[in-house]
């Protein structure tokens, strides 16, 4: 089979994919971001409800949406083969799937909503109000998972422009309508935080619309396929089970930290809460040369370029890391201002700048980390991400967490987690990939190619 002869990948290739996908990729923190500021102004048991409940449907997320991932990379390598029609149908059986997980999943967590709060050590009033919040909220799973994979089918044909104007108008949406919904407005009756949830909501709806029209009028890509059957669906899955796999490893940090914050008291969960979301916000943010990098490794691997992909590689960790220290900064230079964006509680406040600072620090290093999935996604390589998460779960974020919080560190304790958490999921990335896409790595790979 004959492929396009290989050009050199330049920094604009990767600026000009990774700009939109740092846009799009904030659509979600952002909406809730939006969310837990206008209802850290209704009060501290509010605060502190949606930032469990959007915690919650954000992580379930990240569990259910790794097929955009897998998308991704299926569509880029095709794409880098010029072969884009073999995989027509791949990507609405996808998306049809996702609908049917995503409405298991709805109707699973909204019946046991109750119970899995209390996990969190939620209870009293917070756990009222995580309740109602998210019951409203998980009706956008579907919708969301839906729109993740149409999103992963443009990234793979490398367009990310049209998923950044998507993020936009929900983002927009959102903003419109939540001080409406949740305070009032002329005739409408305030709802509070449900208010919040239904502005979330809508906003979801108006995405997915977009993206089907999109995917409908301007790509290779049906809304329903001919036949339920393709011979990449078994790999897509595979592939898919690892990254769901490794994202559970990811959601047990993200429960246990918030189990931790909020079993010491409302005033510590609001403030992890506000850290959380920041956090969240940030990892997204970065994310968007890692989304770029996924594309062009993708497919590069498709064009066997192997010297290019070890080159834009450590281009895409480098940007990232940039980015990492460039939210660092604002951070530090915003420290004292922040925290009164999501709330006027001083206890709150008072403890949430006691551990901002271990947020700042950790932006560098999570650069590193979402650097290299970015592009072991883009490889398909799910089974060494399911691994290295893994170990960093088991291995450091757990350790570190009982030992800390046995000696009454307390949100220190959930934030020193993390941030060793992080640190060897970077590492190991690196280590791993220089070592198998390093230059003996790279000629190897040449001369297996043209044999």
């Amino acid at each position: 089979m004959a492929h396009r002869v290989p050009r050199v990948v330049t920094h604009r290739d990767l600026d000009r994919l990774a700009i939109p996908a740092i846009i799009s990729g904030i659509a979600e923190p952002v909406i809730s971001l939006v969310d837990t500021a206008f209802v850290g102004r209704l009060g501290t048991a509010d605060l502190a409800a949606v930032g469990i409940s959007s915690s919650f449907f954000l992580l379930v997320v990240w569990v259910l949406a790794q097929t955009r991932s897998a998308v991704l990379a299926v569509v880029a390598r095709y794409y880098g083969e010029q072969r884009v029609d073999a995989v027509r149908e791949l990507v609405p059986i996808a998306v049809w799937m996702n609908v049917v997980v995503g409405i298991g999943f709805f109707a699973l967590t909204n019946v046991f909503a109750e119970t899995i709060f209390k996990l969190y050590n939620a209870d009293g009033e917070i756990l009222q109000k995580a309740v109602e919040y998210y019951r409203i909220r998980s009706y956008g799973y579907p919708i969301v998972l839906a729109t993740f994979v149409i999103t992963g089918a443009f990234r793979g044909i490398q367009n990310m422009r049209w998923g950044m104007w998507i993020s936009i108008l929900g983002a927009g949406v959102n903003l419109a309508l939540n001080p409406v919904l949740i305070f009032g407005f002329g005739a409408i009756e305030g709802m509070g935080i449900a208010g919040s949830a239904w502005a979330s909501l809508i906003a979801q709806v108006v995405m997915f619309g977009t993206a089907v029209f999109i995917m409908v009028r301007h790509t290779p890509f049906p809304l329903f396929p001919s036949s339920w059957h393709h011979p990449e669906l078994l790999g897509l899955w595979l592939l898919s089970g690892n990254l769901f796999a490794r994202t559970i490893a990811l959601n047990i940090c993200y429960y246990m930290g918030n189990r931790f914050a909020t079993g010491y008291g409302v005033a510590y969960i609001g403030a992890h809460s506000i850290a959380m979301q920041l956090w969240l916000f940030s990892a997204f943010f970065i994310d968007g040369y890692a989304a770029a990098g996924s594309v062009l490794v993708g497919r590069l691997a498709g064009e066997r370029n192997w010297s290019d992909l070890y080159r834009m590689s450590w281009l895409v960790v480098r940007k990232s890391v940039y980015i990492g220290f460039a939210l660092a900064v604002l951070f530090a230079v915003g420290y004292t201002v922040i925290g009164t964006v999501f709330t006027t509680d001083v206890a709150v406040l008072t403890l949430f700048h006691g551990i901002f600072w271990m947020v700042v620090i950790t932006q560098p290093i999570n650069s590193i980390a979402f650097g290299f999935d970015g592009i072991y996604k883009g490889l398909g390589l799910g089974k060494v991400l399911r691994n290295v998460l893994l170990i960093a779960t088991f291995g450091a974020f757990i350790p570190v967490i009982l030992v800390t919080d046995a000696m009454d560190w307390h949100l220190l304790a959930v934030w020193t987690a993390f941030l060793s958490w992080m640190f060897v999921r970077g590492s190991l990335l690196a280590v791993h990939f220089q070592k198998n896409y390093g230059a003996r790595a790279i000629r190897r790979r040449a001369l297996t190619s043209n044999a």
